[in-house]
């Protein structure tokens, strides 16, 4: 006879019925055609109002008008979420076209290393060559956003492991050089870039994904799902995340880097690097921490309404000094369903798995 399933302990009980602003996803991946389609409509699923969309797609955003088209199509498909626009760091990328991205609204530049993730391979080779472009943005007060990665060396031992930290030398000398440009460390994965963050001026920061609230390398190592670039790394990095988190340091807030791939891409010879955390975006942070307080490396009390509207909303926003004009609010609920196994298009011409499969989590209504 099997015995009754008890019930699960929610140890941020305190949360449930929370309100709180709608979060600010300030890293995502939208993907193109149906996927897009697929996907777009799960944002607000997930408790958020306002994204910032990477450029990577095939090919690359480099122009202002391919940015703008997209960004059509994007609010054709959810009007009621705010679309904050991105072009690929590029050798076309030129001065002017920083000044004429400024004044269509494009928020920022999204910087990937050569080779290193999904549609990276027209990714920088060196900085160097993009200093006027960089000088530019200074002056037009445009974000530089980065994926901190260096791209795999024998010579140098640099693997997935190592490779965000092998990459931080580069954050703090682009720093350096262009102390007023707003640099942005994307998905920061270590304890190491919470640090080299820390000790750059105000106009550094840098975004925690959800996925990365989880994760340790052996997660990843067996499940493709969990697969990302950068990819999670050790306990003592998990910690130090979290701890991050519930910090109320302003220089980290949130973006989930959530990022699409057809289910057959996961079980190949050769894993894509993603995970999609999409449609439970808040639900995710809040089921990390509540880990986070059962493994005694935060305390409940640690995670107040204050630090979850900073993280989710508040400092994103500001840092990228756009104005929530939504204002929209959503409530948090206890764990009540559980993720679904798989996202599928109406014609079955897509499917996606979701992070955390068949796992509890916690939902978000809207006011």
């Amino acid at each position: 006879m099997t015995s009754p399933q008890r019930p699960r302990k929610v140890p941020l009980e305190k949360l449930h019925g929370l309100e709180l602003p709608a979060a600010a996803d300030m890293h995502v991946h939208l993907r193109e055609g149906a996927m897009t389609e697929l996907v777009v409509p799960t944002i607000r699923r997930g408790g958020v109002n306002t994204v910032f969309v990477m450029p990577n797609l095939v090919p690359p955003i480099t122009t202002v008008k391919h940015c703008l088209a997209y960004k059509e199509t994007l609010e054709s498909l959810e009007p009621n979420v705010t679309f904050l626009m991105s072009l690929y760091l590029h050798p076309n990328i030129s001065p002017e076209t920083v000044i004429e991205a400024k004044r269509a609204g494009i928020a920022g530049i999204k910087s990937y290393p050569h080779g290193v993730t999904t549609h990276s391979d027209h990714g920088v080779m060196s900085y160097e060559h993009f200093y006027p472009v960089f000088e530019e943005m200074e002056r037009q007060d445009m974000v530089l956003n980065l994926h901190g990665e260096l791209p795999p060396s024998a010579g140098k031992d640099i693997t997935v492991l190592n490779a965000e930290e092998a990459f931080l030398p580069t954050l703090l000398d682009l720093h350096q050089r262009f102390p007023k440009l707003r640099i942005i460390l994307e998905h920061c994965t270590s304890a190491a870039a919470i640090e080299a963050v820390k000790s750059c001026g105000p106009t550094v920061a840098a975004t925690i994904t959800a996925h990365h609230l989880f994760l340790i390398v052996d997660d990843w190592a067996g499940d493709p799902h969990a697969f990302c670039k950068p990819v999670a790394k050790l306990p003592s990095d998990r910690r130090a995340l979290l701890k991050t988190v519930v910090s109320g340091d302003s220089k980290f807030f949130f973006g989930t880097d959530s990022a699409p791939h057809r289910a057959e891409t996961k079980r190949a010879d050769r894993v894509a690097a993603g995970v999609f955390t999409q449609p439970h975006a808040v639900g995710f942070v809040i089921d990390a921490l509540e880990q986070g307080v059962e493994m005694g490396v935060i305390k409940a009390e640690d995670v107040t309404k204050e630090k979850l509207e900073n993280f989710l909303s508040e400092f994103g926003r500001s840092f990228y000094k756009v104005e929530d004009t939504r204002k929209e609010r959503i409530v948090l609920s206890r764990p009540s369903d559980a993720v679904e196994n798989l996202l599928r298009s109406a014609d079955g011409s897509v499917e996606v798995v979701p992070f955390r499969r068949a796992k509890m989590t916690w939902g978000v209504s809207w006011r």
